[in-house]
């Protein structure tokens, strides 16, 4: 997604570079946002939370290319995008549990938890994968098409059906890089003992 929109990316990249703002601000500016909309989902204002949003997307894919603009790649930004990233969507998946406990509904709060839970493992497994260099690079849901999800939902005001789709698929997403670095971990025990 940031390769296909590198052409709208970067100009606005060059002009906060001139400004002088920083990559970590714009991170940060990102977080606050995203829990602005998740505040807005506690509340119930789901249309205004998936319109919010939606103008946060581009601003998650800004910090990185004002990074790379700026010569300021680092290890450490790359560690805090990551982190605020998986901020970003707790605030969300709990915004949503928050919605339905002020209104209660069982079944809102358990989807809201599983797709929360879906979520982080998605992206903790593909971590621990990269850190013992085993492949994991596959998934139906990851977090852009977990946007890509909620997004829509929250505007069109389909909450439960959003949480359903991203509990089974985000979960899914998970079980499938597990048994891709199980297959590469088995792969590469065979290569060792040839």
């Amino acid at each position: 997604m940031r390769a296909a929109f590198r052409w709208l990316l970067n100009p606005i990249a060059d002009f906060l570079s001139r400004l002088g703002v920083r990559p970590n601000t714009v991170t940060m500016i990102g977080l606050i946002g995203t829990i602005a909309s998740a505040a807005l989902i506690a509340t119930g204002h789901l249309t205004w939370a998936g319109l919010v949003l939606l103008l946060m997307g581009p601003v998650d894919a800004l910090d990185g290319a004002l990074a790379r603009l700026r010569n300021e790649a680092s290890d450490w930004g790359a560690f805090v995008d990551s982190v605020t990233d998986r901020y970003s969507e707790l605030f969300i998946f709990g915004g949503f549990i928050l919605y339905y406990l002020l209104n209660p509904d069982p079944i809102g709060i358990v989807l809201a938890y599983l797709s929360a839970a879906g979520s982080i493992l998605t992206s903790y497994v593909k971590a621990r994968a990269d850190a013992q260099k085993l492949d994991a690079n596959v998934g139906v849901l990851t977090r852009v098409e977990r946007y890509l999800v909620l997004i829509p939902g929250l505007i069109f005001n389909l909450p439960l059906v959003t949480l359903a789709l991203v509990a089974i698929l985000a979960n899914f997403t998970a079980l499938q890089r597990i048994a891709r670095a199980r297959s590469d971990a088995l792969r590469r025990k065979i290569q060792t003992q040839e």
